[in-house]
């Protein structure tokens, strides 16, 4: 009998054992907390360098073809290219894209401005390459007309924007005529739309994986 009582543990010291090998609820929930705390990502610094490389090389080439197409072609007849595909054609645009808006090019400045600080705000939170590449354009090309907007005739925030190329037919009989930041708003627009629709988010989730984890 008294071996069987040795033997045996006692209420408190399997307890004890039962408390060290599985937690409760109280003591897991510290970790799950600051998990929930947890800050979110910051881009990394190649895709930061990613969005800001094209948005520099989008505003350079921008800028230096209006520059050389004022300089060479304003106040000339168009020039054909492609077998009358294209047109140089160089117009003073105080609109948006494409010749929109055309009497409120102090507004349209405000909100090329607005647009450009929302991509800065994003950009530290940015874990998707597709979304740098469309936001870096959008931000070169929105950056590309408020050049125009600012330093162009007749004034800041009213200056007229340099558009030059028209598509099939010179002035714009077919296509308004545009420039290349107009270009690269569009295409970084079509990314960020497509990224979307693929379900990928600017801070690199991905809709559906989302919803298998939560079913």
């Amino acid at each position: 009998m008294a071996g069987v009582s040795t033997e045996q543990s006692s209420p408190r010291e399997s307890s004890a054992e039962q408390a060290g090998t599985e937690p409760t609820a109280a003591e897991q929930a510290p970790e799950t907390q600051a998990e929930a705390a947890e800050p979110p990502k910051r881009a990394s610094g190649k895709l930061l360098g990613l969005l800001g490389g094209v948005a520099v090389v989008a505003l350079a080439i921008d800028i230096l073809t209006k520059v050389a197409v004022v300089a060479n072609l304003e106040g000339k007849q168009p020039v054909e290219l492609f077998g009358g595909l294209l047109y140089l054609d160089v117009l003073r645009n105080p609109g948006a894209a494409f010749s929109l808006a055309t009497g409120m090019t102090w507004l349209l400045a405000l909100l090329a401005t607005a647009v450009v600080g929302v991509i800065i705000w994003l950009a530290p939170k940015l874990r998707s390459p597709g979304w740098a590449v469309g936001l870096g354009l959008v931000l070169g090309g929105a950056c590309g007309n408020l050049v125009d907007r600012f330093f162009r005739a007749p004034g800041p925030l009213q200056g007229h924007v340099v558009d030059f190329l028209s598509v099939f037919a010179p002035g714009g009989a077919v296509w308004p005529v545009f420039n290349v930041a107009d270009s690269c708003i569009v295409c970084g627009g079509i990314l960020v739309v497509l990224m979307s629709l693929l379900g990928r988010d600017y801070d690199g989730t991905v809709h559906r994986k989302k919803k298998a984890a939560q079913s």
